[in-house]
């Protein structure tokens, strides 16, 4: 009975963890200025890419936006022949375009093997000539892995990226508008910001606690911020990923 009720006030305390102090912490890290290279995948709804590439060791800042089309300035509501993807600037010394490939191939929501309409088609968009050799090669081993499915994904040049509308950048940790606002983030910040990245998959669970309690003091969280995002990458942990 004493262990039970001993539970039962440790889970209370729990669930009842928050933001304390709504001080704007000035200390967190948005600029990380490690040299970098770009990835652009479209893997049906961003927003779940969003979490699996910002939480991901190596990658530094994510955005999601409109490309692969031709219309200028597309808008959610008018995309034209745009698709939705995700721009990913990784550290190459961390991580390689390779491993970003197998995260991608591994983690669509759909579209892979199914044709749906271009705003959530399955895309790979180059950056460079060795991008492109490594995205052909990767979708034929690929290819190869799923026969008799067929893969549907399209391999072409990177072109202009539209960033999406504010509401979309970080959508899971927007929800969380204490810790927002003790981040100090803005329109600008959302997509640019480092541990603005890093935080939008933690508190979904992406990396798990493990790999979050090692990262979080190079992130110069305040204890407040810390032990929220632990709670929910804890309670989230696991759960999979979801648009």
């Amino acid at each position: 009975m004493l262990k039970r009720f001993s539970n039962f006030l440790a889970n209370t305390a729990r669930s009842m963890v928050g933001i304390t102090n709504n001080t704007v912490n000035l200390a967190v890290v948005h600029n990380n200025t490690t040299p970098f290279q770009t990835a652009t995948f479209g893997m049906g709804c961003f927003w779940g890419a969003d979490c699996l590439f910002g939480a991901t060791t190596g990658v530094l800042r994510t955005k999601v936006g409109y490309a692969g089309g031709t219309k200028v300035n597309p808008q959610y509501r008018d995309l034209g022949d745009h698709t939705e993807v995700i721009s990913i600037d990784y550290d190459p010394t961390r991580i390689s375009y390779e491993q970003l490939l197998d995260l991608f191939w591994n983690n669509h929501e759909y579209g892979l093997t199914k044709k749906m309409k271009r705003q959530y088609m399955s895309l790979i968009l180059t950056h460079s000539s060795e991008q492109r050799e490594i995205a052909n090669r990767s979708r034929e081993t690929e290819q190869a892995k799923r026969t008799p499915e067929v893969i549907i994904t399209e391999v072409a040049d990177a072109g202009e990226f539209y960033a999406a509308e504010d509401y979309h950048q970080k959508y899971r940790l927007q929800s969380h508008k204490d810790l927002v606002q003790t981040l100090g983030l803005n329109a600008e910040l959302l997509q640019t910001s480092h541990v603005a990245a890093k935080l939008n998959g933690y508190l979904v669970g992406v990396g798990g606690v493990k790999q979050f309690l090692a990262e979080a003091d190079s992130l110069c969280l305040n204890d407040s911020q810390k032990e929220y995002v632990q709670y929910h990458c804890e309670k989230n942990e696991g759960g999979g990923l979801f648009c």
